[in-house]
């Protein structure tokens, strides 16, 4: 009588990007996956700074992760926060729990990155999760109700200046979407202040908006902000912020602003796991935080440990390190699932290599840039193609319909329709 082969088993931290699109085609008979997260959710995040403009609800961007997955019988998930790992016994802590494993590929994702001004967290939140989205979203909105209660021009100026820091394509699409707010949703529904005459300043610290895009796309990008009434500060640092100001140093010229908001873009940093894990492997990790990996994405003398995402430093022929985007983990977390198919059925993979298919942002309103490499394009095409690309990656179909009637209304009546202030710290039991 044969013997009934055992199930290789495979615990995915994260169901991100790359750890869900492990987890969903991982679909073999003789593997069992089990996914750990700590929200019960997956987030489709190149569309969360639109929930914290008001644009979108949090459910339009997000779905359960057991929902996803529920057709993959293979599959189970935990909601859980991992704590710990042993990978001389091959296992991995949770709050809960405990799990061994076969296989193990850490996709944790990332973190807001500070430089050195953890402080700044309270005053400059990031936006990472729907609770940061939901928490920006009612500071912005609680910024106007403010402004219509005072009678003091300068604390109504105060009230209606916006500092975002960092000109990456979170930072543009904030700063775009924060001026149409401005401008055009809000504009008359309030009796003693004027909403359009918000300043929104964006602060980069390179010589240029959207510094890993082509010269001429960057251009643009900043020419269509400052003609919806932007400005734009390139070449300069966020230096000191209290309650009331912005500290915005240019060169030798240091500039005080008088802001009550402010929200923080300017980067990311591989969440804490990464660090743990390289304590407890002897793993290289660089100044953010992240892993080095070998070509095929696993931890140096730990075949069986991967780690992917934001979590990992992997880099192209050229040796540049990939960049932190959804379309990186995207297609490394599908590498790992066909690497692992292979690997059970002792069969060789090769190397992961990246396919750059392009990146974009919006900039407000029916504009956007595009960069395909081949094809490089800025207005109203770029917005379009920027529209499907993003409607085809939401996850589940109903989502896709939910964001795509939500534009159709705000791009035909100006309104943004999950406009709510919410207090999330009275109810987020972690907080």
């Amino acid at each position: 009588m044969s013997r009934k082969k055992e199930t290789y088993r495979v615990v995915i931290v994260g169901g991100g990007f790359g750890g869900l699109n492990a987890a969903r085609n991982l679909n073999d008979k003789n593997i069992g996956v089990t996914i750990i997260d700590r929200q019960n959710h997956h987030l489709f995040q190149p569309l969360l700074y639109q929930v914290a403009m008001g644009a979108l609800s949090p459910a339009d961007i997000a779905s359960p992760l057991r929902y996803i997955l529920r057709k993959r019988k293979n599959t189970k998930v935990i909601m859980g926060e991992v704590r710990d790992f042993d990978p001389e016994n091959k296992k991995v802590f949770f709050d809960n729990g405990e799990i061994a494993y076969d296989a193990l590929v850490v996709a944790a994702g990332s973190t807001h990155h500070y430089f050195g001004n953890d402080d700044w967290g309270v005053r400059a939140p990031g936006l990472k999760t729907i609770e940061d989205a939901v928490i920006i979203r009612s500071r912005v909105l609680r910024a106007f109700e403010a402004a219509e209660r005072e009678r003091d021009p300068e604390a109504i100026k105060s009230a209606l200046t916006f500092v975002i820091v960092g000109g990456g394509p979170t930072g543009v699409e904030l700063a775009g979407a924060l001026r149409e707010i401005a401008a055009d949703t809000l504009k008359g529904d309030f009796r003693h202040v004027k909403t359009e005459e918000s300043r929104i300043i964006l602060v980069e610290g390179t010589g240029r908006m959207l510094p890993t895009y082509p010269e001429r796309l960057s251009t643009r990008t900043e020419d269509r902000l400052r003609r919806i009434g932007v400005e734009t500060r390139t070449g300069c640092l966020v230096t000191g912020m209290s309650e009331t100001e912005v500290v915005i140093r240019c060169g030798a010229d240091e500039e005080v602003v008088p802001a009550r908001n402010v929200i923080w873009a300017a980067g990311v940093k591989a969440s804490p796991l990464g660090a743990r894990l390289a304590e407890v492997t002897g793993a290289e990790i660089d100044r953010a935080g992240r892993l080095v990996v070998n070509n095929d994405l696993t931890l140096p003398g730990y075949p069986d440990i991967f780690v992917i995402g934001d979590m990992a430093l992997c880099r192209d022929d050229r040796g540049e390190p990939l960049p932190g985007l959804a379309a990186v983990a995207r297609q490394q977390g599908l590498y790992i699932a066909r690497a692992l198919k292979k690997r059970v059925r002792g069969k060789d993979y090769k190397p992961f290599r990246y396919l750059d298919l392009g990146s974009m942002a919006t900039i407000g309103k029916a504009a956007a840039v595009v960069n395909f490499g081949w094809l490089k394009l800025a207005g109203y095409i770029a917005w379009l193609i920027w529209l499907f690309v993003h409607l085809m990656y939401v996850v589940e179909f109903e989502n896709r319909l939910l964001v795509l009637f939500q534009w159709a209304w705000s791009y035909v009546t100006g309104n943004r329709s999950a406009r709510l202030i919410t207090d999330y710290s009275k109810w987020h039991v972690d907080k």
